[in-house]
């Protein structure tokens, strides 16, 4: 039995675990890599292995770092089941064509910047995708429900979990049968932080064998939610009502947007901002997240429920308008003042944030509030930062706006949360992998298993291989 670690192994991006035994083969998300100059090249390599032999694919979670991979697995020849939620599903029959659409424009404009310097030799550049092979991907998804046992091969056994991190997310348990023994193996995916809105706490988990447990945050605490709550009034009552500019949020589509929507609420139900507050979401792919969240009621945490009643009746509750044609969007850059525009992606590298950060970065009257997770490389990363200046359509950008960072908003469980979760397990598993964090944190965040808890913890390259069982 071995396990190879093909990606978000000392990084955070492209989670990939390719696990093999006598008579099988399956993987473990298929999560696209971003975020460094290295990427690109990576995303090309894969997967490294012939996608043919594959017997299955399971996927924790719908974001594109854990399954922007699939429509490219296709491609190059798979054919099997990929087992996720239902939830997870619904996202990703969103999620995976835009991204496709995303890698199609971005080869597109590759190719025409190289016709117009007229470059001796130069290859046209095909996407990493095609829309079509998206939708490709999406007839081999097949839903399950939460805590129900799926038998994605004779040998197999899978129970999704919720992990509490988006709307679908699950901590994934597999138990493998050979040789007459079982043995377990347990891979958390991306853990949410508990007590936070919209989705449920994650499942504690007391049994493993083999663990992959993530530790994008393992080396850092989150800010409380109160303290959170009181920056996010003072960004934007200081920049609405003082300065008189915009607040312009970067949110990742699916789950940021949908949690920001509910503090916003919130923050004026409870009189903290004030009433009507006029809200804007320009971006097509949260709209539909926002509709899929909706209809998946049965997932929502009792408090997002009765949000929702306030909002649908109260008369003082935000004029939120959610835009959809490019118009819509371009026509909110001439709005001056008192908008809140929440827009995609959350790490300010595509989509139309690009455009409002260009118009309103250099603007001291308006705030940017930085709320999510911002990787090595990114644009948002800079922002963090505190650069000077950006480069944005090929121009240099000033940084003049006002820039925010809210430390209480991550989706990711913080240190201390992971070792709650973590603490659940009757004894310690067997071997313990740490995966799906920038080195230095995952490393650190080893040794503190190492020191407190007495684990035996290994932090895997990618590549890797790891013999579990012989």
């Amino acid at each position: 039995m071995r396990l190879t670690f093909l990606g978000a192994a000392r990084e955070v991006t492209g989670s990939c675990y390719l696990l093999e035994a006598a008579g099988l083969r399956g993987i473990i998300d298929c999560g696209m890599f971003h975020g460094d100059r290295n990427a690109e090249a990576a995303n090309r390599m894969y997967p490294g292995f012939d996608p043919q032999t594959l017997d299955f694919v399971l996927l924790t979670h719908a974001h594109i770092d854990h399954s922007g991979l699939l429509p490219r697995l296709v491609a190059k020849g798979f054919r099997g089941p990929v087992y996720c939620t239902r939830a997870t599903r619904d996202l990703l029959e969103v999620m995976l064509p835009d991204s496709a659409h995303i890698q199609e424009k971005e080869a597109e404009w590759a190719n025409c910047d190289q016709h117009k310097m007229r470059k001796a030799h130069a290859h046209e550049r095909a996407p990493l995708y095609t829309v079509t092979q998206a939708h490709e991907a999406l007839k081999l998804l097949r839903g399950v429900s939460y805590d129900r046992m799926v038998r994605p091969h004779p040998g197999v056994r899978v129970c999704f979990r919720d992990a509490g991190h988006i709307l679908g997310s699950a901590i994934v348990e597999l138990w493998l049968t050979q040789d007459g023994g079982e043995t377990k193996l347990v891979f958390s995916g991306d853990l949410g932080m508990p007590a936070r809105p919209v989705v449920n706490d994650p499942t504690p988990i007391e049994t493993a064998d083999v663990l992959l447990v993530e530790s994008t945050y393992g080396n850092r605490l989150h800010k409380g939610m109160e303290e959170t709550r009181d920056e996010l009034v003072h960004a934007i009552g200081d920049t609405l009502l003082r300065k008189k500019g915009n607040v312009i949020i970067p949110a990742f589509a699916v789950g940021r947007t949908q949690e920001l929507l509910f503090l916003l609420m919130d923050l004026v139900r409870s009189r903290r901002l004030p009433r009507n507050l006029s809200v804007f979401v320009d971006s097509p792919m949260a709209n539909a997240a926002t509709e899929i969240t909706l209809k998946h009621r049965g997932l929502l945490d009792e408090e997002t429920v009765e949000l929702l009643r306030w909002f649908r009746s109260s008369p003082d509750a935000p004029y939120l308008r959610m835009t959809e044609s490019v118009e819509d969007s371009m026509a909110l850059n001439r709005i001056s003042a008192g908008a809140i525009i929440l827009s995609a992606s959350g790490m300010c590298d595509a989509g139309r944030i690009k455009h409002h950060l260009r118009h309103n970065l250099p603007r001291r009257e308006s705030s940017i509030v930085i709320a999510g997770f911002q990787a090595a490389g990114t644009l948002g990363r800079q922002l963090v930062d505190s650069v000077p200046s950006v480069r944005l359509f090929r121009e240099t950008v000033p940084v003049r706006a006002d820039i925010y960072t809210l430390g209480g908003l991550s989706a990711h469980a913080d240190r201390d949360a992971l070792l709650r979760w973590l603490a659940h397990f009757r004894v310690p598993p067997r071997r313990t992998f740490v995966v799906h964090g920038e080195e230095e944190t995952a490393l650190g965040f080893a040794r503190l298993l190492q020191t407190r808890l007495g684990w035996q913890v290994v932090v895997p390259e990618r590549g890797q291989c790891e013999h579990l069982r012989e």
